[in-house]
């Protein structure tokens, strides 16, 4: 079943069409900024213009615009082709394909640019399984959570002494996800508490 990934949730810019374990096209930008005026003409240079019998995007965490931007487009798209939609992380997506590059990671810990200075951390295990729960931390306490694992993502310049890689998610390496962490919901995992607040009742 050929399946659209779309990943906007980090500065990259990346769509692919995967069938199971194969990748049938992909294109991947570094962007920053500008995920909405890019994303569907990525979309559109696909075969087929990008259809596909199912959906899966990126809910972050991760920019708190390039996620929205890209589940709107995948519920879009899900509404217009009337095919589902799903969700995965991607400290996920980010994990998979740094254990599947690096066979002598026994764990990582995924460190991306968070808001505010700080880093949202999330450390897993081989095979690939979360061993923690998503944190976003300022750089002396993540370099605490990470301990002796070593990191990888955009957050790694920050983290001091820590053997790491850069690294953004890339849609194509979607294929890396087993099944049980592409079920998520597409919604937004922002990772942090929002920073309005209610105002207190008079």
């Amino acid at each position: 079943m050929p399946t659209l990934v779309i990943d906007t949730a980090t500065a990259a810019c990346s769509v692919a069409l995967i069938e199971g374990e194969r990748v049938v096209a992909s294109a991947h930008e570094v962007v920053g900024r500008g995920h909405a005026e890019r994303l569907v003409p990525m979309i559109a240079e696909l075969p087929d213009g990008g259809w596909a019998e199912a959906i899966l995007v990126d809910c972050g965490p991760g920019s708190f615009t390039g996620v929205r931007v890209g589940i709107a487009a995948a519920i879009g798209l899900g509404i217009g082709w009337g095919v589902p939609v799903a969700g995965y992380s991607s400290t996920a997506l980010i994990a998979a394909a740094g254990l599947a590059d690096r066979p002598d990671w026994d764990g990582l810990a995924v460190a991306l640019e968070g808001g505010h200075g700080e880093l949202f951390v999330q450390p897993y295990d081989r095979p690939l399984a979360p061993a923690g729960a998503l944190a976003s931390l300022k750089p002396e306490a993540a370099l605490v959570a990470i301990g002796a694992r070593p990191a990888i993502g955009s957050g790694v310049r920050w983290l001091s002494g820590v053997p790491g890689v850069e690294a953004l998610p890339e849609a194509a390496r979607a294929t890396l996800l087993p099944p049980e962490l592409r079920t998520l919901l597409p919604r937004p995992i922002y990772g942090r508490a929002p920073d309005a607040k209610p105002q207190a009742s008079k």
